[in-house]
């Protein structure tokens, strides 16, 4: 072989290491962000998840729900102080003003945060004993009311589930989550799945799209018995009325009246832990 072939079968050879199609399967990252590999990121997302909770003995969780947007009292003062400044330096701007307003709601919303670090911390300190990991808090990982739930298991050394997700405009996982089970999805519907598959209950705080769609998509497969039995708590009876009418699909026949005995309320931390205690006969 002559020198000019032997060069030219070396810069062949380094052609094909450097190949995408050489790389291992598992290492091309490229080919497994392709379309029709989507099936395998899906698959990958939940045996992942499902994997780690159970070598963590993670048996059970309540799922929290609610609006990232609500946040502790002194933060809420804050943003409302702000508001206040640029509505006095815009009297006129109906922006200005509607900022305002909405912070002053969600300063009156600030109870809720507060509400839910009580229920998770005497939630893990009643269930989350002799090394038993029944009842686990689980939140979708992200500020507001799943940081106050994720809290307070964090305050009284428990552990706790963050299922975050991944999107341009989210903040990082809150920092009171165990980190062994914070978990990062890029499909909803696997999050979804991994909220449910182990929930013993679910409690609802004020929230947006996001916690109705988690709402709903519960009710709906309770209602059609494609989901174990739990208990969907509706926490804030008052703000829940004011922006969904139960009673009024039921008038209307669109659902019957025995879906509505689906939900409950509580007021209290302790309300709602009753609930969830008789439900599961747990003394």
């Amino acid at each position: 072989m002559s020198v000019k072939q032997q060069d030219t079968a070396e810069a062949n050879r380094q052609a094909i290491l450097a190949s995408p199609s050489y790389r291992l399967a598992e290492y091309d990252f490229d080919f497994l962000k392709r379309d029709e590999i989507r099936h395998v990121r899906m698959t990958l997302e939940l045996l992942k998840t499902e994997t780690l909770l159970r070598d963590s003995n993670v048996k059970s969780t309540i799922v929290v729900f609610g609006s990232a947007r609500i946040v502790p009292q002194e933060v809420a003062e804050e943003r409302l102080k702000a508001a206040q400044a640029a509505a006095r330096q815009a009297p006129n701007d109906p922006r200005a003003k509607r900022q305002l307003h909405r912070a002053e709601r969600l300063l009156a919303k600030c109870r809720f945060y507060d509400e839910a670090r009580r229920f998770a911390r005497l939630v893990s300190t009643v269930c989350q004993i002799e090394c038993r990991n029944d009842f686990v808090i689980a939140t979708g990982g992200g500020p507001g009311i799943m940081e106050a739930a994720n809290r307070g298991a964090f305050d009284v050394g428990a552990k706790s589930v963050g299922f975050n997700i991944d999107l341009p405009h989210e903040q990082e996982p809150n920092p009171y989550i165990t980190p062994d089970l914070c978990f990062r999805f890029h499909y909803f519907a696997i999050r979804k799945f991994h909220f449910i598959l182990r929930a013993k209950a679910l409690v609802v705080f004020p929230g947006g799209f996001g916690t109705l769609d988690e709402l709903f998509d519960t009710l709906c497969l309770r209602q059609t018995r494609r989901m174990q039995a739990i208990p969907i708590i509706l926490y804030g009876r008052n703000y829940w009325d004011s922006i969904l009418n139960f009673p009024k699909l039921a008038d209307e026949g669109v659902i019957d009246d025995d879906d509505l005995e689906l939900i409950s309320y509580a007021e209290s931390p302790e309300e709602a832990w009753r609930i969830i205690a008789e439900f599961h006969g747990v003394k």
